[in-house]
């Protein structure tokens, strides 16, 4: 499993795995204590795979992020997300020297802590879709024969009644 199927609920605590789509939302199980819930298409609900951490060069998915955590901890529990901020922040520092501070508040970082712990404790950390780090060699292309260009299809013709 990768984050593309996690999703956080706003106003629900913990992560959710998509399980089924319906007519007026879908059905989703809590990583937390594994009870189903139905939400609907008016909720706030945000895929994990599309959230992306504020650096000062852009932007950082938060598949590498976490990632990067798990590489730090050898795939184990991170510091709590209950620490005070400022140890909170130097952790995070260790992880993503450049990420932005004046965006990135400690509540974001509480969640990032909480959400990996919280998938690390299922035993999903290790199925995370791996950071991109290396820049893929460029294999030659075969060239390719010319295209013929298309040629006009002529209108049919209308029936006469």
């Amino acid at each position: 499993m990768n984050l593309e199927k996690i999703l956080a609920i706003s106003g629900k605590p913990g992560l959710y795995v998509l399980k089924v789509q319906t007519r007026t939302g879908f059905v989703a199980e809590s990583l937390l204590d594994g009870k189903k819930i139905t939400v609907n298409l008016k909720s706030n609900v945000s895929l994990l795979s599309e959230i992306s951490i504020y650096t000062y060069d852009g932007e950082k998915p938060l598949t590498e992020v976490m990632q990067l955590i798990a590489k730090k901890e050898k795939n184990g529990q991170a510091i709590s997300h209950k620490e005070d901020n400022a140890t909170l922040t130097s952790y995070f520092k260790e992880i993503l020297p450049d990420f932005d501070e004046e965006r990135v508040y400690p509540s974001d970082i509480k969640k990032v802590l909480n959400w990996y712990n919280t998938l690390e404790t299922k035993g999903l950390v290790t199925d995370l879709a791996p950071a991109v780090t290396e820049t893929p060699e460029k294999t030659p292309v075969a060239e390719e024969k010319p295209k013929k260009a298309p040629t006009a299809k002529k209108p049919k013709a209308k029936k006469e009644e």
